[in-house]
């Protein structure tokens, strides 16, 4: 029973991270634009990034497929491992925070998806 609360409630805090990034995204533009560019992203991302931030909880969340799921879960890692290297890479290690709040709650979901989901992930732990 508590592994399954712990899968809730870290892949709630996950969505709520990236759903409420997704909407900075969109309602701060051009700040958003301004640090991307300062850690040497290009403007461009910007649009690609607010549906991948939104597709990816929807794909765990739904888990239509065990397959997308998955893909889903490693999408978001490399998306937080980046994002947080990208922050310590400009020298500005306190800004990576929340991708590595992320990455915790990512695995954490990640690990414990199988004992609250009916079917199993292939890689999941329990």
């Amino acid at each position: 029973m508590a592994t399954i609360c712990t899968y809730w409630i870290s892949t709630a805090l996950l969505t709520l991270l990236y759903l409420s990034s997704a909407v900075m995204y969109l309602t701060k533009g051009k700040w958003v634009r301004q640090t991307l560019a300062g850690l040497g992203y290009p403007a461009y991302l910007v649009p690609l990034m607010i549906v991948v931030k939104v597709l990816g909880p929807a794909a765990v969340l739904s888990r239509i497929n065990v397959g997308l799921s998955d893909l889903a879960y490693a999408g978001m890692f490399y998306h937080l491992l980046l994002a947080g290297l990208a922050h310590f890479a400009v020298r500005k290690p306190n800004e990576a925070l929340p991708a590595i709040v992320g990455l915790a709650l990512l695995i954490t979901s990640f690990v414990t998806q199988n004992a609250a989901r009916g079917i199993a992930s292939p890689y999941g732990l329990f």
